[in-house]
């Protein structure tokens, strides 16, 4: 990921984490969303069935805000961006969720937050994954 022309956040096999933040979300569920994410089961077995967790296979996670996630595009050509929380807010739950991930043993990497970024993603295989806890 590239903030200001540098690289500011890289990591190998794991999970690119796109996290918006709306009005009204906490500290609970930051550290709930961080569980699920860490605890998930969508990584292979041997056998090819997602049964394994971001824990399990030793990845990392690359969490990159994202307040563009809490559009609301059911009116108009414009998407409204009124339910997205202010950076002032979103920014301490923004690093609670990366902190709660790293106190569950994932390695995390992560861009600025508020920052205009690059974000390269190679998608090894089928699961792409709203969580909305």
């Amino acid at each position: 990921m590239l903030a200001d022309g540098k690289v500011q956040g890289e990591i190998g096999a794991g999970l690119c984490v796109l996290l918006g933040v709306a009005d009204g979300d906490g500290a609970e569920l930051a550290e709930r969303l961080a569980r699920k994410v860490a605890r998930l089961r969508i990584f292979e077995n041997d056998e090819g069935k997602f049964d394994r967790s971001l824990i399990e296979v030793g990845g990392e996670a690359l969490v990159v805000s994202q307040f563009t996630l809490i559009a609301d595009s059911q009116k108009g050509a414009r998407p409204d961006f009124s339910k997205a929380a202010r950076p002032e807010a979103a920014e301490p739950l923004y690093d609670h969720v990366v902190q709660a991930l790293r106190d569950l043993g994932v390695p995390v990497q992560t861009g600025v937050f508020g920052a205009r970024m690059q974000v390269a993603l190679v998608n090894d295989g089928p699961v792409t994954i709203v969580l909305d806890t």
